[in-house]
């Protein structure tokens, strides 16, 4: 099992690389490097790659809306290059809110999008000239929508570090999961509940492994949660209310919102749709203190050693080969050195 963060990036660049570096010398494997529609993340990557040697560089995620194929298939091989062959390539259709609300795009056929592009990446990885016939059209034709007509089939100029990248997928729908066992390298869940995830996504797992690409290795899976290890510090979980409450309450609105529908997979039905009604009216501090208990527990890994262990081992066997975490401690590094020593 490899070892994890998402950095927590508050806009200091020159911070960031100096905490990632430390992490990477306690025994971090992967930094993910999260967008949204904040600061882009090839950009802090590519300054990551420069200040680090091992850590593996990913980003979580890059939309499948605002960059072309051509453009994420730039941007992967350019990450690549830089750091040596340490760049993942984490990818997802994000929401409605982000791509027609921020980037002014029509939010459609997420699953058929997001295939094509993993295709074309794939394929233009391996220098293939770059042509499709299917949401994308390339090249693009009068027919199609074109101007000139003088589009042709193009393969990247330059040699990348690597023929073939990791991708991953952030996926929370059945569709959309059993897609990325299909064809992705790994998986990216949230808020995810070891005991609980099979009763959310073990069908769709199980189809998509069915129907997996050929060549492909075992689907990898990144899921964790905030780390504290302690003897009197379960208080300290109070702190994950907050998120858990934005994505089950806030994020979509009533019947398209995907983190309450995996919160009542899980068995939380009232309470999703209570979260929800409170958050909208902004009534956002009630929202958080009906996040169930247990949940909040499963999903971290808060307590003495003794027990971050059997959470450990809990996220294993339901599948996580890559175990994110998130220290909440004076010292972030002597933390992921302890957990790091924990995954045997």
């Amino acid at each position: 099992m490899k070892l994890s963060m998402p950095l927590m990036y508050d806009g200091n660049p020159r911070q960031a690389a100096d905490q990632v570096s430390a992490l990477e010398k306690a025994g971090l494997d992967t930094i993910w490097i999260a967008e949204a529609y904040g600061f882009d993340s090839p950009t802090l990557m590519g300054y990551l790659a420069a200040k680090t040697e091992t850590v593996e560089i990913a980003s979580a995620i890059l939309n499948v809306y605002s960059r072309t194929p051509g453009a994420l298939l730039q941007t992967a091989a350019g990450l690549d290059n830089v750091s040596g062959g340490r760049a993942i390539l984490g990818l997802g259709a994000s929401g409605p809110q982000v791509i027609e609300g921020f980037h002014g795009l029509p939010y459609d056929k997420p699953l058929g999008r997001t295939r094509e592009v993993v295709d074309l990446v794939r394929r233009g990885l391996k220098r293939e000239p770059l042509t499709n016939d299917g949401i994308f059209k390339l090249p693009l034709s009068k027919s199609d929508g074109g101007v000139t007509g003088l589009g042709k089939p193009l393969k990247i100029l330059t040699h990348p570090e690597r023929d073939t990248i990791p991708i991953y997928i952030a996926a929370l729908g059945p569709k959309s999961v059993e897609q990325t066992a299909e064809y992705a390298d790994g998986w990216i869940p949230h808020l995810f509940h070891p005991e609980k995830a099979h009763l959310v996504w073990g069908d769709a797992l199980a189809r998509g492994a069915a129907n997996r690409q050929e060549g492909l290795g075992t689907l990898e899976i990144t899921a964790g949660g905030m780390v504290a290890i302690g003897e009197d510090v379960k208080g300290l979980l109070d702190f994950a209310r907050p998120l858990f409450a934005l994505y089950v309450g806030g994020m979509g609105a009533k019947g398209k919102n995907f983190y309450n529908d995996v919160a009542r997979s899980y068995g939380y039905e009232k309470e999703a749709e209570e979260i929800q009604d409170l958050y909208l009216s902004g009534k956002k501090k009630e929202a958080e203190a009906l996040i169930p208990t247990e949940w909040l527990e499963a999903a971290n890994l808060v307590g003495p050693a003794s027990y971050v262990k059997e959470r450990i081992e809990a996220f294993r066997e339901a599948g996580v080969t890559n175990l994110q975490v998130t220290p909440v401690s004076d010292d972030p590094a002597k933390t992921v050195e302890q957990v790091k020593g924990m995954l045997g």
